[in-house]
């Protein structure tokens, strides 16, 4: 299996996120680029580096003006008066359509949802090459490989079209979905990460191009809280295009294949021609952001399972946090798959 990354993807360092009132250390951390990249090794993945594809397929989801706030964010930032050392929001307003201030504290409190998305100086060239990753991966498939893994870092599918949030600041599985679907090929989306993809949801919801489908812990209690719930089908031309596949807290792994048959089913009925899987392997029982309980065998068996879709295949890398089993559930996954 061709694998995709860029070392610059390493750059962003976050150092703090809230949670439940405490200040922690972020969790995504550049150490994960190594330890997945060794469990896709370990599956026989070869790694290459991606082509520079330029902004156009980024843009085609995010806004120009979101854009050059993630490019120029930091550096303005750092004008402010004793300002941290980390672009961190501390006001949001009530709707997207408020006013757009032109204050940089105001514009992260647009732009950014939550604290778990703290921009630094390197935040938007790791950001910028992950995306580059997954574009790379979706020419690739293009060009006939039938099965790329990106290793997306940072991850991208709680980013919409213009904020960021959960560690994610471009959303790299719906750029290379959008980008498959700018050529002709009808894709779907297959979310496997712990966490709904709120992100990916919002820019597809009124869209009948792209099929979303998200296996996730129930959000009633879980982030990302707002988004996430069964009755979320879509809207407009969109509506009958999205699924959400909300689990039980602790969903062991024949539970979850249970309701991936489920997903996998619709799937087959919109007559896919690719499949975009974002990958989190943050459902495992022990990863630190505990949620559901899948064990690294059940990975295996997940990626058994999607690979009777029988399509070209994009793996782009979302959650899954640093644990022993981090590596070894990346390769139980890709194994699992069988096309190695």
């Amino acid at each position: 299996m061709k694998a995709i990354l860029d070392d610059r993807q390493r750059r962003h360092n976050p150092q703090y996120f809230m949670a439940n009132g405490q200040v922690l250390q972020n969790p995504e951390q550049p150490q994960r680029v190594e330890v997945l990249k060794n469990g896709a090794i370990d599956a026989g993945a070869v790694f290459d580096t991606p082509t520079d594809h330029g902004l156009g397929p980024i843009a085609a989801v995010h806004s120009p003006q979101y854009l050059t706030f993630l490019e120029k964010i930091y550096p303005r930032w750092q004008r402010i008066k004793d300002a941290g050392h980390e672009v961190i929001p501390n006001i949001h307003p009530a709707a997207r359509t408020d006013s757009y201030p032109r204050s940089a504290v105001g514009q992260a409190g647009y732009h950014q949802a939550d604290t778990a998305c703290p921009i630094n100086a390197e935040t938007w060239g790791s950001a910028y090459w992950s995306a580059q990753s997954a574009i790379e991966g979706a020419v690739q498939i293009t060009q006939g490989e039938q099965a790329v893994y990106a290793l997306s870092r940072p991850p991208g599918h709680h980013a919409f079209g213009d904020l960021a949030g959960g560690f994610c600041f471009l959303n790299n599985s719906a750029i290379a979905a959008r980008y498959l679907a700018k050529r002709g090929l009808r894709p779907v989306i297959l979310d496997i990460d712990v966490h709904h993809g709120n992100g990916t949801q919002g820019i597809f919801y009124e869209s009948d191009d792209v099929l979303c489908v998200s296996l996730h812990a129930d959000p009633e209690r879980f982030y990302p809280f707002f988004w996430g719930h069964a009755q979320e089908r879509g809207a407009g031309r969109g509506l009958g295009y999205n699924l959400n596949i909300p689990l039980a807290r602790g969903t062991d792994d024949a539970a979850y294949l249970e309701a991936l048959q489920t997903a996998l089913g619709q799937i087959k009925n919109f007559g896919p021609d690719v499949i975009v899987v974002a990958l989190g392997l943050d459902a495992y029982v022990d990863d630190p952001l505990k949620g559901l309980a899948i064990t690294t065998d059940g990975f295996a068996r997940i990626g058994a399972a999607i690979a009777t879709l029988n399509r070209p295949t994009l793996f782009v890398q979302e959650g899954g946090y640093l644990a022993d089993a981090l590596g070894h559930n990346l390769t139980s996954f890709l194994n699992g798959f069988g096309r190695i």
